[in-house]
């Protein structure tokens, strides 16, 4: 059975730019409030070039609204830590059944045709409701977004790695989930906590799947985040089920998830992290 040998001093030094000459596609990354535009910002700090996914028209018509795409561009591209590292972004509708691999091919494209990082961030708000009023157009539509489209992208991305040239960095997938397995549950968003809940049960199978590419695959939990859905009276109540007397604010997780992205976590694979600050349900 090989073994590895035990790491070197200049092995255990930290690179302050682990990701330098990867490459990440991240979902879901619309405005500057949001766990996404977190993780692009945290991936290109260390040095990854990145691929900004956005669905304007779902923000847009949320009540936090929508940021211009080149605002959001921008505010990545001033934490670069490699300077030669590119940020691109562009648009998909991802409940056509079309768009994950479009969006894979062109995020390579765009990253000199490799992509080594799939941050998987995007989903579905609104369009959901309890046991008794969800009908089967809000479940439809959260398989499409929150399931389907997220199977389909780590296909098309497992796809790619397939047919890149042998050797280089092993791959990452993070997916994202809701805490929907925890005390409690999230009985009025059925919909939503079914589609979240079948990314946890999946995560294993996904992670042997790769396996043989050197991909690892593993889903965050981040628990309630500050994304500016909250306010009032309702926010200061979620706030003080914290032990540290605060909300998660995107970059909680997004350190998390920068960290399974580098060298570091590559022994770590299959597991559904929960990143929730002690939250209190």
């Amino acid at each position: 059975m090989p073994r590895l040998a035990p790491p070197t001093a200049e092995g255990l030094r930290r690179d302050p730019l682990p990701l330098r000459g990867r490459t990440a596609l991240v979902t879901g990354a619309s405005r500057r409030g949001g766990i996404g535009y977190a993780v692009a910002r945290r991936l290109a700090a260390y040095g990854a070039g990145v691929y900004l996914h956005h669905h304007v028209p779902h923000d847009a018509d949320m009540p936090w609204g929508a940021d211009r795409p080149e605002e959001v561009r921008a505010g990545v591209r001033a934490v670069l830590g490699d300077p030669d590292a590119p940020v691109a972004d562009g648009p998909a509708d991802l409940s056509d059944p079309a768009a994950p691999a479009e969006l894979i091919a062109r995020a390579a494209e765009a990253l000199s045709g490799r992509l080594d990082i799939l941050v998987v961030n995007h989903a579905l708000s609104g369009s959901d409701g309890t046991l008794d009023t969800i009908d089967t157009a809000m479940l439809d539509a959260h398989w499409a977004v929150d399931t389907r489209s997220v199977l389909l992208l780590v296909q098309a991305y497992a796809r790619l790695r397939a047919a890149m040239p042998p050797g280089g960095p092993g791959g990452r997938v993070v997916m994202m989930t809701s805490g929907q397995d925890i005390a409690g549950g999230m009985p009025g968003e059925i919909a939503y906590a079914l589609q979240k809940g079948a990314l946890a049960s999946i995560t294993r199978s996904l992670a042997t799947a790769l396996a043989e590419q050197a991909v690892t695959v593993n889903t965050v939990n981040p628990g309630p985040v500050d994304t500016d859905y909250l306010t009032g009276d309702a926010y200061e109540a979620v706030a003080a089920r914290f032990p540290a007397g605060r909300w998660g604010m995107p970059d909680d997780p997004a350190r998390l998830i920068a960290w399974l992205a580098t060298d570091e976590a590559a022994w770590i694979t299959g597991q559904v992290i929960d990143s929730e600050g002690g939250f209190r349900r």
